[in-house]
């Protein structure tokens, strides 16, 4: 079985090479592309905002709406402006790679809101059905993708430089006909 990562060598946001034909049919097959040397820099005064105490008690994550809304953040006013910052930092700069990269999409993207998770997936306590760690689909009741298809640019900021690791799975079609024979029904 064919690797669903495609590795690319960038390590400049905003010097996205010339785009390739290849890298969206990546995407549009279901592909990950990973840039092992693309790194989002945090400023000196930013690195206090990588705590767990950024995220207020019972939120799952601090977002930054499209019209720079801040939710979920803990910290006081400054540190959220600065969290605020950060984030629509990060957005900017993964809406120009993905601009650089995808140009046929161009005009075609809805931007929604941008997280940060400052809590630690293995020590989080989450109900089965929000387990970032169980194979899951994002398309929420709170949140339908009414058909429209989610494109993300993920960047891993651990203060102490611990890898994040991921699974990824097959395409969907795979999945579904590997799980389906054996998946209970849904109740409410």
């Amino acid at each position: 079985m064919p690797s669903p990562i495609v590795e690319l060598d960038l390590d400049d946001w905003g010097a996205a090479p010339k785009a390739r034909p290849e890298w969206t049919a990546a995407v549009e097959a279901g592909k990950v592309l990973w840039f092992p040397r693309l790194a989002f820099a945090v400023q000196p005064q930013e690195r206090a905002l990588l705590r767990e105490d950024m995220l207020a008690p019972k939120s799952r994550n601090v977002s930054l709406s499209a019209d720079g809304v801040l939710k979920g953040a803990g910290g006081d006013g400054a540190e959220q402006a600065r969290l605020a910052a950060m984030v629509g930092r990060f957005r900017t700069q993964a809406l120009a790679l993905v601009d650089a990269l995808f140009p046929a999409y161009r005009g075609a993207l809805t931007a929604a809101p941008t997280s940060f998770r400052p809590r630690r997936v293995e020590t989080r306590r989450q109900s089965v059905r929000a387990d970032d760690r169980r194979m899951h689909v994002d398309a929420f009741p709170s949140r339908p993708n009414y058909g429209e298809r989610i494109l993300r640019v993920f960047a891993n900021i651990n203060p102490e430089g611990a890898p994040r690791v991921w699974r990824v799975g097959g395409d969907f079609e795979s999945v579904a006909r590997h799980f389906l024979p054996g998946a209970k029904p849904y109740r409410a």
